[in-house]
């Protein structure tokens, strides 16, 4: 069943952090589904600009549509994830989608606030809600390039007044995070500080954590030992994390990068085993299982496995 975001945070917000999953295919939507239903875990399911012009944005849905009712017990969202102006008022016209994200972070502190007024506009006419960046995650996510000299994290005072003057129903925060695989070099921690003193100062808002990908090192490893050629060095967010996150208002949690080295990992390994193999979908059941227990192993460190009941009494239906 498709609900809206808001229902979803209503629940689950300063309780648990629902795991938003970009897909870009079959395999990764029924490994979602499986491992969502596996874990009894809501979910967003999030397509980036990118992943609508993969194929056609009209594939994709049609894939959601379908798994919605070769699934009927899950309960997601739909979000269009790291959008443009002109993506967002596509996906809002569209019907379809719960949320859209509009990332004006690049512009300046009024311009973001204008762009993403406009979008809110546009979006609560049509009872969508919206997703807006305060603050520059580091890294690459798709055609977003950041270097790290110019990332910066959310300033808790100019969130507040961005919160007042776009409207917006939830602030993607520039909190310690990093887009892409090659995150983090040696250890390095969330910023809880700057999470409580935007929760303490935006009292109900949610709060979005982009670039949350953990990169496990043992996918990394056996990536390379299957010819891959990663960085060994790359870290990303600690999973443990997650939850005492969550307990101070972080609550969507987007997991891109991890699924994609699922990917890798899967099919490298497949053909180094079996180099005469040709056909693809062997090593498709495969990975469609391998990422349904990552998704399941995520949503119990989010906390929002075994939330399904709550969120399901929550929504009616």
């Amino acid at each position: 069943m498709i609900v809206t975001t808001d229902q979803l945070y209503k629940v689950a917000y300063k309780k648990f952090a629902i795991g938003a999953y970009n897909i870009n295919n079959l395999e990764q939507s029924m490994g979602l589904f499986r491992g969502c239903i596996q874990s009894k875990a809501p979910f967003i399911i999030q397509l980036s600009k990118g992943a609508r012009g993969y194929t056609d944005k009209r594939m994709l849905e049609a894939i959601i549509r379908t798994a919605e009712v070769i699934f009927p017990e899950a309960i997601f969202a739909v979000h269009l994830d790291h959008g443009d102006e002109a993506t967002c008022y596509d996906c809002i016209d569209s019907g379809f989608y719960s949320s859209v994200m509009i990332d004006a972070s690049h512009e300046s502190f009024d311009e973001n606030i204008a762009i993403t007024k406009r979008v809110v506009d546009r979006a609560h006419a049509k009872g969508v809600s919206v997703e807006a960046e305060l603050g520059m995650l580091g890294g690459v996510e798709e055609d977003i390039k950041v270097d790290e000299g110019h990332a910066c994290l959310t300033n808790p005072d100019e969130a507040v007044e961005f919160v007042k003057r776009s409207g917006c129903d939830s602030l993607a925060a520039a909190i310690g995070t990093s887009h892409g695989a090659y995150k983090f070099k040696g250890q390095q921690s969330l910023r809880f500080d700057v999470i409580e003193a935007i929760s303490q100062k935006v009292p109900g808002m949610p709060i979005v954590m982009h670039g949350s990908s953990s990169v496990p090192i043992e996918e990394v490893q056996r990536i390379n030992a299957a010819g891959g050629k990663l960085d060994p060095s790359a870290r990303g967010v600690d999973e443990n994390e997650y939850l005492p996150a969550a307990k101070l208002g972080v609550t969507k949690v987007n997991i891109d990068t991890d699924g994609r080295l699922v990917w890798t990992r899967v099919h490298r390994e497949f053909f180094r085993d079996k180099p005469a193999e040709f056909d693809f979908r062997p090593p498709g059941k495969v990975f469609m299982q391998a990422y349904a227990d990552f998704i399941a192993h995520k949503n119990e460190k989010l906390g929002s496995a075994g939330q399904l009941d709550a969120v399901q009494a929550s929504v009616g239906g």
